[in-house]
């Protein structure tokens, strides 16, 4: 069975709606009850197929329309289970546009399913604006959990989970980077982070600079084939950056600053100031690490002078 695309405002979507609703689990083929009208907030799987619940199965045949961000990785996942309910994009480049005429057939009483290429949805995927709008229209909004790659990554980092602040996307440029980077460090809680293969290296490099003697984890392919978890201080996973593997999707996990009243140790102090040093002059160095050190100015200021002249002796060597 192949789920068909279609335009949210198509009239086969309510033909389906009245057609009979099933899937299928190890080639069995199971009833599904007519999803109740609203918008359904449907979590799907991060990599694993089989990691996707009975509800959310019954919920994803049982409605009139499924919004998607990319049909063809949504296809995958109903195609595996049978499915032949509608698929309509749903994506932060048509939202303008889809917004509108998914809030008209709610309002003629259709159950439609949100959800992202992988996860939970609105967590860093669009899906937001929608469901402010649905609620002020009045229309059910229905969540059914299940998988998410920030908790999942948070239960596998052997960090603390008691309080934690998820980031999303860092910016891409290393000035905003290192600028957000910076701000996230004053935050008492594990910090969850997305990266893409490209700018891991990178980021975590800045990392090292402003965050480096903190305990942290590298998450990779969650769930799928060739996940991989690295776990280790961010300064010595940092330093491994060049043979990372970097393919794949990653999850960051930083953990929270040390309970000695937030001083820096010795060595992340160090870290700190040789990847400032590398890039700006001593002033802007101490400046930087005296605010995320937690130590005197005059101590940060002499250790600055310490290891600048070091390089400088350093790069002057025959």
């Amino acid at each position: 069975m192949r789920a068909k695309a279609s335009s949210l405002h198509s009239p086969d979507a309510t033909a389906a709606g009245a057609a009979a609703k099933t899937f299928s689990i190890g080639g069995q083929l199971l009833a599904a009850p007519r999803a109740t009208p609203g918008l359904h907030l449907v979590a799907t799987p991060i990599g694993n197929l089989s990691d996707i619940t009975l509800r959310a199965l019954e919920t994803l045949a049982g409605v009139d329309v499924i919004a998607c961000e990319d049909t063809r990785i949504t296809r995958r996942l109903t195609e595996r289970y049978a499915i032949t309910a509608e698929l309509a994009p749903y994506h932060e480049h048509n939202a303008a546009q889809a917004r509108p005429k998914i809030l008209e057939r709610l309002a003629q009483g259709a159950s439609i399913a949100l959800v992202s290429d992988a996860g939970t949805p609105l967590i860093s995927d669009p899906g937001f604006k929608l469901v402010r709008e649905v609620c002020a229209a009045g229309h059910a909004v229905i969540a059914v959990p299940g998988p998410s790659s920030v908790l999942t990554a948070l239960s596998v980092a052997a960090l603390p989970t008691d309080r934690f602040f998820f980031e999303g996307f860092l910016p891409t440029k290393e000035q905003a980077r290192r600028a957000r980077l910076t701000e996230l460090a004053r935050i008492d809680a594990t910090l969850v982070m997305f990266e893409s293969g490209n700018r891991v290296q990178d980021t975590l490099r800045d990392l090292a600079a402003i965050m480096g003697g903190r305990d942290a984890a590298i998450c990779r392919e969650l769930t799928k084939l060739h996940e991989e978890v690295k776990r280790a201080p961010v300064a010595e996973l940092a330093a491994g950056a060049d043979a990372l593997e970097t393919r794949g999707e990653f999850v960051l996990v930083v953990g929270p600053p040390a309970d000695d009243a937030g001083v820096m140790d010795q060595d992340a102090l160090d870290d700190l100031l040789r990847g400032q040093l590398a890039r700006g002059s001593v002033k802007d160095a101490v400046a930087h690490a005296v605010e995320l050190s937690g130590r005197p100015r005059r101590e940060v200021y002499a250790r600055a002078l310490e290891l600048a002249k070091t390089a400088g002796d350093d790069n002057g060597e025959d």
